[in-house]
This record gives C-alpha cells, structure tokens and sequence, in this order.
C-alpha cells in the first residue's frame, strides 16, 4: 500500500517544475497521513526529494555548476504564510542583508505574522515566527518593506549617503503604487526618506 502512495507522490512531484517547496500536507489527497510520511522518508532516503526541516520538503533544482539550488529562508518562511493564508513581514538584520546593507548573515531570523508563532530550524538558522497586530502586517511591497525594516533597524541617525544609494537601486524593482502604500505606514521620517529617495515625494 505504501508504495503504491509513494508512486502517486512521485508522480505528483514529476508533474511540478523542479525547484518548488512542498509540505507534508500537499499530499493529503492521495493517501493516510502516516503513508505519506512512509512515503516522503523513502524519497528522501532515493534522494529524490530532500527535507529542510519537519514537514517541509524541497523538489530539488539542480545547476551543473552549483550543485542543489536550496531556496532562501525567505522563500521558506513565505511557502509556509501561503499555506497557512497568513502575512509576515521581515524585521531587523535580516531585512538588511537582504537589500545588501550588511555583510552579516543572521542565524537567528525573525518575521512578524499574523498566523501561528513558531520556531523552525533550517539548516544553521533558526526562523522565528513572532505573533504581531495585523495592523502591523499591511505593507503591499516585498523591498519596500525590508527597506522600512532596515531603516527600523539602522535609526536614522546611521543613514549614509551609502544606505541611500544601496535603498535608491533597490527600490528601483519596487512598484510606484506599493512605495506610496508602505511610506504611509512607516514612521515619519523613513517615509519621507523612501519618498525623496524614489523621487515619488509629494509636491
């Protein structure tokens, strides 16, 4: 029976580009969740999926170069807000490596949601989940909102006319729409800050 499920999991899988993140309960359809559990573990151990942490697995991409093309803990962590139709927002270090403000790798990644606070371990990181109002959740932009989060995190005291430039490139991928959105959301001064640094600053 095991098998039978492990081939209709496999099956599921081959019909999916390569590269996607998959949960435990994506295959809930095809059998009893103790048969998909079989099931996932013996591709894991075929090497055909691999397990980032408990329940969560990849459906690996693979360059010839770099080898397994891992996803990012920010992939990771909005996979899990998709499947639990919940929000998060990126806080502090994080945010600022993201938009190549700091050469520190956090180990330790926090993001605000309105779903259910956890922590998770992947790989050396750890990524925690932290309950927030959901008034606190209401940005649109991806990079206008790690840019609010790193100018949180940096004060305003600490913007360089370097931040500027690495926040003004940035920005750039981000929609005229979803600045304006987010700067009305932000403290005073970062809001004026994105604004002027967009050149969308109100007249």
């Amino acid at each position: 029976m095991t098998q039978s499920i492990e081939n209709k999991v496999l099956e599921h899988l081959k019909n999916n580009l390569k590269g996607k993140i998959y949960f435990s309960n994506d295959f809930a359809s095809l059998g009893s969740s103790e048969s998909i559990r079989k099931s996932l573990s013996n591709l894991v151990k075929r090497e055909v999926i691999i397990r980032l942490t408990q329940g969560i697995y990849l459906y690996p991409k693979i360059d010839k170069e770099l080898g397994i093309l891992y996803p990012s803990v920010d992939d990771v962590c909005r996979a899990i807000a998709k499947r639990d139709k919940a929000r998060i927002e990126p806080t502090g270090v994080f945010a600022l490596h993201s938009l190549g403000l700091s050469t520190q790798i956090p180990v330790n990644v926090v993001y605000l949601t309105d779903g259910i606070p956890r922590k998770i371990k992947y790989g050396n990181r750890t990524i925690k989940l932290k309950k927030t109002a959901p008034k606190n959740l209401a940005m649109k932009g991806k990079v206008s909102s790690l840019a609010i989060a790193a100018l949180k995190q940096l004060g305003k005291e600490n913007v360089t006319q370097e931040v500027e430039l690495q926040l003004t490139k940035a920005l750039k991928k981000e929609s005229l729409e979803n600045i304006q959105h987010d700067a009305r959301l932000a403290p005073e001064w970062i809001s004026k800050l994105i604004l002027n640094l967009t050149k969308y600053s109100e007249k």
